[in-house]
């Protein structure tokens, strides 16, 4: 475990677990869905875990590209779909650690669950009012490989959360939880207890605020995609950056421009990269 401390922040990293953040506190008022790292079994139990190659679902573990078709792990229980990329279940090396920050990494050679060889850093920095994070992933195969990023931090739904972003756009979903078409959206102003959304939302403008009447949470991002999970069920909100649509290479193979989709295809040696800034305050 990695804990890292700035004023009344503290964070807590376990990169054995996926290179998770266990948990995340203003003082002692959960700013994540944080669990001490002793105690995580898991990295989908975490406050927060990267999402490398790909965010959310690859249509029925499968993977056609460049003509070619390849099965992947289907790694999440009955799941039918590979979900999350392949980051969140293996281990990260510590590269770097001290009080305020630390760098983790993870090389990945091809395997039943992602074809494609990669190299990923993940950098954490704590200050004095907010956590910055960066992912950062490079194509080592011999080919184009289609990469996305993201993180999936789950946030607390206490009485009067308040969730609000702008977006241009909202993919709906059909019943096998895929993308299908996309609508015209504002994006979402909404009390949390009243949500019922699993969508992906692009156009996104990288700012989203969480709020309520204890804290106050802005997330800044880089990236132009924002997936919202929560329904009356579920204790947490998933708020996740990411950098495409859900399922996008299915898309993307079915005709839709990878810009639309934003796909990007790394060529062989080439790199992206991802920042997230979480921002914490009391509430007034």
């Amino acid at each position: 475990m990695i804990e890292l401390r700035s004023g009344a922040l503290r964070c807590e990293l376990m990169p054995e677990l996926g290179g998770c953040i266990a948990g995340f506190w203003l003082d002692d008022v959960p700013v994540l869905r944080s669990t001490p790292a002793a105690q995580l079994q898991s990295a989908r139990q975490s406050g927060c875990y990267p999402l490398v190659p790909f965010s959310n679902r690859i249509g029925q573990a499968t993977l056609v590209w460049q003509g070619t078709q390849h099965s992947l792990v289907r790694n999440d229980g009955d799941e039918p779909h590979a979900i999350h990329g392949v980051g969140w279940q293996r281990p990260w090396a510590v590269l770097d650690a001290d009080e305020r920050s630390a760098m983790l990494a993870y090389e990945h050679r091809p395997d039943a669950s992602w074809p494609f060889e990669f190299d990923c850093s993940q950098a954490f920095r704590l200050g004095e009012d907010s956590l910055e994070l960066t992912l950062a992933l490079t194509n080592q195969s011999a080919q184009p490989a289609p990469v996305g990023l993201g993180w999936h931090p789950w946030f607390p739904k206490r009485p009067d959360s308040h969730l609000a972003f702008h977006a241009s756009g909202r993919w709906e979903m059909g019943p096998d939880k895929l993308p299908t078409t996309r609508a015209p959206s504002t994006g979402i102003a909404a009390d949390c207890a009243q949500l019922d959304v699993d969508h992906c939302y692009d156009g996104w403008d990288g700012q989203a605020e969480l709020r309520d009447g204890m804290l106050r949470v802005r997330l800044e991002s880089n990236l132009q995609r924002l997936v919202a999970f929560t329904n009356a069920a579920r204790e947490y909100v998933a708020v996740e950056p990411v950098s495409h649509v859900n399922n996008a290479v299915h898309l993307y193979a079915s005709g839709a421009a990878a810009t639309e989709l934003g796909l990007v295809v790394l060529q062989p040696g080439e790199s992206m990269m991802a920042q997230l800034a979480i921002t914490v305050e009391r509430a007034a």
